[in-house]
C-alpha cells in the first residue's frame, strides 16, 4: 500500500514554499528533509505574496491510510521578524490545548515538537533572521470534532502531529498513541481511578451518572492493550463500562474486541447459563438468540445470575491482565447497568454508575 505524509511534514513544506516565495521565487514543489533523513517533494497547491509576508498550501496526500485529513490544504503564512527565533503559531483550523498531559504547554497550538523541529528547518534553509509562521487548516474545526481532539481537551481544529513525517497505512499504531493520550490527559488531571469505555454508549452512560468526562477514557477495541497501558502510567484502578456484546468477551480472555479477532459471546453465555443449572430449553433459546442485547434480555428474565456470573469473570481476567484493580459494569442499549462483578460497588465510579 501507498505511504503518505503527516500533517506535520505538509506544514513544513508549505512553511519552506512560503519562505521561497519571500525571496522571489515561485515554487511549483518543494523539497523537505524527514527526520529520517529522507528526502522528499510536494507539490505547492496555493501560492499567493503581499506586504512583506507570504502564504503557500499543500494539499496533504496520506497514501492508502484512511485518514480524516487526506486531501485537506495544510497552510503556511510565513513573514520576516526581527532577532534570530523562529516562531510558529496555529491560525485557522490548527487547535488548542486546554488540557495538561500531551506534552504541549495550555493555551498553545496543537503543533506538537516533531514538526515544528521539522518548519524550522525548512525555513532555516531558505530565510536567516527572525521568522513568524503561521500554521493552517481550512475547515480544520469541523473535521476535529469527528476525531479525539475534543477528548483531549484540543479545542477549535485539528492537531499538527507526526514523528516520521510518513503516515504508514492502516497504521493501528498511530491509533493506539492517540487512545493512549487520553491516559496521560487523564492521569494529569488528577484521577488515578479512570472508567474505560470501548465505546460512546459507555462514555455517554458514565458521564450523565456524574463521573468527570475527564476521568473516561475511549479504547474501542483495545481493552486488554488499554488496561495494560492505564496500569503502567500509574492508574490505581480501572472500570471498564460498556455494552455487553462487547464484555462478554472479555470473560473468555478476549481483550481485543474486534470481531475479526475472537468471537465467543454465544458460547461464553450459553457456557455460564450451563453452569448456574439452566436446562436444555434456556440453552436452545440462547443459541436462537440473534444479538447479545437479545441473549441479554432473556437472561434477565429468566436466570439474571448468568450475567452476573460473566461480569464476575470479565473483571477476574482483566485484573490478572492489568495486575491492577478492574471492575465490570455491562449495559444494554437503553441504556442501563444490567449486571458488574462484586468489586464494583466498592468503586468510586463504580459507586456512581450502580
Amino acid at each position: 500500500m501507498r505511504y503518505g505524509y503527516t500533517t506535520g511534514a505538509c506544514a513544513a513544506a508549505a512553511a519552506k514554499a512560503a519562505c521561497l516565495a519571500l525571496r522571489g521565487e515561485r515554487p511549483e514543489e518543494v523539497r523537505i528533509t524527514l527526520p529520517a533523513g529522507k528526502s522528499v517533494s510536494m507539490r505547492v497547491a496555493e501560492l499567493r505574496v503581499g506586504r512583506g509576508r507570504a502564504k503557500a498550501c499543500v494539499l496533504k496526500d496520506a497514501g492508502d491510510d484512511p485518514d480524516i485529513t487526506h486531501g485537506v490544504a495544510v497552510c503556511a503564512e510565513v513573514r520576516a521578524a526581527e532577532g534570530e527565533e523562529v516562531v510558529i503559531r496555529g491560525g485557522e483550523g490548527v487547535g488548542v490545548v486546554t488540557k495538561r498531559g500531551l506534552g504541549i504547554p495550555v493555551g498553545e497550538s496543537a503543533i506538537t515538537e516533531v514538526p515544528r523541529r521539522m518548519i524550522v528547518q525548512a525555513v532555516r534553509e531558505v530565510l536567516q533572521g527572525g521568522a513568524e509562521v503561521v500554521i493552517s487548516i481550512p475547515g480544520g474545526e469541523e473535521l476535529a470534532s469527528r476525531t479525539l481532539n475534543p477528548k483531549l481537551g484540543i479545542t477549535g481544529g485539528l492537531s499538527v502531529l507526526g514523528t516520521t513525517g510518513i503516515v504508514v497505512p492502516w497504521s493501528e499504531s498511530a491509533l493506539l498513541r492517540s487512545l493512549e493520550k487520553q491516559v496521560d490527559v487523564a492521569l494529569a488531571s488528577g484521577f488515578k481511578e479512570l472508567v474505560l469505555a470501548p465505546g460512546r454508549l459507555g462514555e455517554r452512560y458514565a458521564v450523565s451518572r456524574g463521573v468527570p468526562e475527564d476521568a473516561v477514557v475511549q479504547c474501542g477495541n483495545y481493552i486488554g492493550y488499554m488496561l495494560e497501558r492505564c496500569a503502567r502510567a500509574g492508574a490505581t484502578a480501572v472500570l471498564v463500562c460498556g455494552h455487553a456484546g462487547k464484555l462478554v468477551k472479555l470473560a473468555s480472555g478476549i481483550f481485543c474486541t474486534h470481531s475479526r479477532v475472537a468471537d465467543a459471546r454465544a458460547e461464553t453465555l450459553a457456557a455460564h447459563a450451563a453452569w448456574a443449572g439452566a436446562d436444555a430449553t434456556l440453552l436452545q433459546e440462547l443459541r436462537r438468540c440473534t444479538t447479545v442485547e437479545e441473549a441479554v434480555e432473556l437472561l434477565r428474565r429468566s436466570r439474571e445470575e448468568v450475567l452476573y456470573s460473566v461480569a464476575e469473570a470479565a473483571a477476574r481476567r482483566c485484573t490478572e491482565l492489568a495486575g491492577i484493580g478492574v471492575s465490570v459494569v455491562m449495559l444494554n442499549r437503553k441504556p442501563e447497568a444490567v449486571a458488574w462483578d462484586s468489586r464494583a460497588g466498592e468503586m468510586k465510579w463504580g459507586r456512581c454508575l450502580l
